[in-house]
């Protein structure tokens, strides 16, 4: 379809031209939008002094008496396109078959907000969440954190940070996560070029968000094979136990039980594996998510490609049972 609309690729765009192209292009392929009880917009303070704007779904009318679950939500599109727009049915979907709230973070973009400047809005809004969990009837020891490409590598930085912070955290909900610092697999090598998400693309997307080449080697970067951090001040004005890294790679042991969804027709699905299995090795429970014939954003698709919907429901289900809503055997 693309191919046969003539669409140029992300690369050969700018920036604010791919943002554009993206927000007309995410809804072709979309599930119906779900209706909610209630959909908010929110400013949330980040640790310079700006706000970010967040979208709180609300799928039932809130009960203080019952506080709900809850999870917190970084959209795809290589730190550079993407938005609350973007996902919105996405978010829906999983605030009504998760049976919990979303938070949707519209962190900031690359290349005007460079690394770690993501890193650090999606952490400040989870520390965010969970500080203000009782304005919001949410139960703060059932959040979850949550996220597809992009927006995967977030959710995955924001797991290790949590567990640092002592925020507690039921799952981390990976979906197709990019999580290396080089993208030399077999999947890359193999899936380079006509499955949607190119490795050109994937350059021009990094080399918008990355400072330097250093940066490449940074754990909040690159979660499976980062080398080393970096010290930044504390994120004082959202928590004083927060923290947003530091100048060695943490262990992964005890964070947040991980869903990891990969697409065997993605490049990134190498990495994803990967990750699932240092996860593991670190003493931590995973469930490895592989879907035939899929491709990267299929996640988004399931409006065109039927067999989507079961993706959605094996996400949905894993939000239950980490909620506690439903068993897990």
């Amino acid at each position: 379809m693309i191919a046969r609309a003539k669409r140029p690729s992300y690369h050969q765009l700018t920036a604010h031209q791919a943002r554009e192209a993206y927000s007309k292009s995410a809804p072709i392929l979309e599930i119906p939008s779900a209706p909610m009880f209630a959909v908010d917009d929110l400013a949330v303070p980040v640790r310079d002094g700006s706000t970010i704007r967040a979208r709180l779904y609300q799928p039932v009318e809130p009960s203080w008496a019952e506080p709900a679950p809850a999870l917190v939500y970084f959209h795809g599109g290589g730190f550079t396109v993407g938005s609350v727009d973007t996902h919105d049915a996405l978010c829906r979907m999983f605030a009504r078959d998760g049976q919990c709230i979303v938070l949707s973070v519209d962190y900031r973009l690359a290349p005007e907000f460079r690394f770690p400047t993501a890193v650090n809005d999606a952490f400040d809004a989870l520390a965010w969440l969970h500080a203000q969990s009782g304005v919001y009837g949410i139960d703060p020891a059932r959040i979850a954190v949550g996220g597809d490409s992009a927006g995967g590598t977030l959710a995955t930085v924001c797991a290790v940070l949590a567990r640092d912070a002592g925020l507690p955290l039921v799952l981390q909900m990976l979906i197709y996560p990019g999580v290396s610092a080089h993208q030399d697999s077999a999947s890359h090598t193999r899936l380079a070029d006509g499955y949607l998400l190119s490795g050109d693309t994937i350059q021009w997307f990094f080399n918008h968000y990355i400072r330097d080449a250093d940066d490449r080697e940074d754990w909040r970067f690159a979660p499976l094979d980062g080398t080393h951090g970096e010290r930044h001040a504390a994120p004082s004005s959202v928590s004083a136990s927060a923290t947003d890294g530091s100048d060695r790679v943490p262990d992964f042991a005890g964070v947040a039980p991980a869903w990891i969804a990969t697409a065997e027709y993605d490049p990134l699905s190498d990495e994803g594996d990967a990750y699932a299995h240092k996860l593991e090795a670190a003493g931590n429970r995973v469930t490895l998510a592989r879907y035939a014939g899929m491709i990267h954003e299929f996640f988004k698709m399931g409006g065109f490609v039927l067999d989507v919907m079961r993706a959605h429901r094996d996400a949905a289900r894993a939000l239950r049972v980490a909620f506690g809503i439903e068993s897990g055997d």
